[in-house]
């Protein structure tokens, strides 16, 4: 099989590298816009759109470039090579739905200003405490569709303080219902916050917020959000993937360099070994994500599974890159100003997003019974 990208691919990967690495170009400027609201750069932001990186998932009659997986994943990893801050699988993530499950004018409405950079969207879709958001409908509105309202809270909300739209799952009568929420409507209080990696959330509680289902109401969109939800996991395990490439090459540039008792740390033996693991470490966390890209753009009904198994493995590979990194660093490695610390906190934020590893250890768990024995004698 050829795993290598066509000449479009490329020229999309350089694109985005270019763009990306000159806004970011060392962790100083990354602290820098991240320190200040929204926390990300709204020109980048509108250059990516520009790109058409906004656009590349969602089919041309929606206003997209009916681009697949594959180009989704070019752009996660130039993502995480930098740590970029912009909300892209947020929002990518969130009109995925919309695409799914909405209707022609929704899709009309929705996916070609997400393409365009006019539109910033979030998906709330984690619950706290357990607190489910429940969606009520109400009385006919003029053009005979039933008005719903959601009443709950959603944390964290990645963006969602500063997301035009929000996408939200809540629970009706028939399970779970996908609504879109104009948050600056009444009934919808957003309280944002700083994360560890440099990133921004909210808590968003819902008091009677005024809400509009995608698609059939009276259906229950589990499924859907699920592979939705796949498409995200194995979208942030390419990002990670960049990430680690990164934090991996830095830190064997730096045993190269980095002198002890008169020379370079690669010069001791066990030093480059460590190093040797975590290369090998990296390459099999690439072959089994790109893997599940495949799976995914060409047996979507697999994708969760394969979903699972790709974040399980980004879970287990990202801390161990990350922790090495900065133990192979020494004392230089635990500051603020250093760079692998930041590749570190943002390669531990990206496990806990959709899912930890042992959350999907526990989905792969309990398919174990739907496989044979191997034996492996014969």
């Amino acid at each position: 099989m050829d795993f290598t990208l066509d000449s479009e691919q490329t020229a999309l990967r350089d694109a985005v590298r270019g763009l990306l690495s000159k806004t970011y170009d060392s962790s100083e400027t990354r602290r820098e816009v991240t320190k200040t609201d929204p926390g990300f750069s709204e020109k980048a932001w509108q250059q990516l759109a520009e790109l058409g990186a906004l656009g590349l998932p969602f089919s041309e009659e929606d206003g997209g470039f009916g681009a697949g997986p594959v180009e989704v994943a070019i752009v996660a990893e130039e993502i995480g090579r930098v740590l970029a801050p912009e909300p892209y699988l947020e929002t990518i993530l969130a009109a995925g739905l919309v695409a799914d499950l909405g209707s022609a004018e929704q899709r009309a409405d929705v996916i070609g200003r997400v393409a365009e950079g006019a539109l910033v969207l979030s998906f709330a879709h984690h619950d706290v405490d357990d607190a489910v958001v429940a969606a009520e409908s109400g009385p006919s509105t003029g053009s005979g569709q039933a008005a719903w309202a959601l009443t709950g809270v959603k944390e964290p909300v990645l963006h969602g303080e500063r997301a035009d739209l929000l996408v939200v799952t809540a629970r009706t009568d028939a399970g779970v219902g996908v609504f879109v929420v104009d948050p600056s409507a009444g009934g919808v209080d957003r309280i944002g916050y700083r994360t560890h990696d440099g990133g921004r959330a909210a808590r968003v509680a819902f008091d009677g917020a005024a809400a509009t289902p995608l698609g059939d109401a009276g259906a229950d969109a589990e499924a859907a959000v699920a592979k939705a939800v796949a498409r995200g996991q194995i979208a942030l395990s390419h990002e990670a993937v960049g990430a680690m490439e990164v934090a991996l090459r830095t830190t064997t540039e730096y045993l190269k360099t980095r002198k002890q008792f008169g020379v370079t740390l690669n010069t001791f033996q066990a030093l480059t070994f460590r190093a040797a693991d975590l290369y090998v470490s990296a390459e099999l966390a690439r072959s089994i994500v790109t893997w599940a890209t495949l799976v995914l753009q060409d047996d979507p009904d697999r994708a969760v599974e394969a979903a699972a198994r790709a974040k399980r493995l980004v879970s287990r590979t990202g801390r161990h890159i990350g922790q090495e990194a900065i133990q192979l660093h020494g004392g230089i490695g635990m500051t603020a100003e250093y760079s692998v610390g930041h590749y570190t906190s943002r390669l531990t934020a990206i496990d806990h997003t959709l899912g930890d590893g042992s959350e999907h250890l526990l989905t792969l768990a309990r398919s174990v019974a739907d496989h044979g024995v191997v034996d492996p004698i014969g």
